[in-house]
């Protein structure tokens, strides 16, 4: 009786122990989901106006647009494989704040394999458009080449699962560095 007893005692605590530590986001595409989980501790400003582009259904029937790979890009630039996606060319874009740019040296995150993270033009310029690293992607890191700038671009999350799903987005066919067709978003969702 007294095993029982604890048993029941201690269950409540086993169980908040398997909460997830980071708030999660699934990524609802024509080819499949993508679950992404998100760290507010590295960068919390990012991944507040993420989570309320999410919540405030910005993401509703979006697409994937834009592709990089190795075929795509000029032979002198630097190269990058990632997908991006959001509300470009939708004409649905409204004038939203820039979200203030958090670098990789201060968030101590890099852009791996699975890295989601925010374009932009200058430091403090983006908002709802993101892309989705295939393999490492170190120019993308605080000091790399891929911005003349050197401030990087603002990693946040990383997926945890359907890399599978990203892959077979990277692959679909292209035209001058744009999905040709778009890949549909249908939303994109906390979890």
């Amino acid at each position: 009786m007294f095993r029982i007893f604890s048993l029941l005692f201690l269950l409540p605590f086993l169980s908040c122990s398997t909460q997830r530590k980071n708030p999660q986001i699934e990524i609802q595409t024509a080819i499949g989901d993508i679950e992404v989980d998100l760290y507010p501790t590295q960068a919390p400003k990012t991944v507040a106006a993420f989570l309320s582009y999410v919540d405030s259904g910005f993401y509703k029937n979006t697409t994937f647009y834009r592709v990089l790979n190795d075929e795509n890009q000029p032979s002198d630039a630097f190269k990058s494989e990632i997908i991006q996606g959001g509300l470009w060319g939708l004409g649905r874009n409204k004038q939203l704040p820039g979200i203030p740019h958090e670098s990789t040296n201060q968030t101590h995150l890099s852009h791996k394999d699975g890295t989601i993270s925010l374009a932009r033009l200058e430091p403090g310029t983006a908002t709802t458009e993101f892309f989705i690293c295939i393999g490492d992607q170190p120019g993308y890191d605080f000091g790399g080449q891929n911005n003349p700038d050197g401030q990087g671009y603002a990693a946040f999350g990383k997926v945890v699962k359907g890399m599978v799903i990203v892959k077979k987005i990277f692959n679909q066919p292209e035209n001058d560095q744009y999905f040709a067709p778009r890949i549909p978003i249908y939303d994109i969702v906390r979890r």
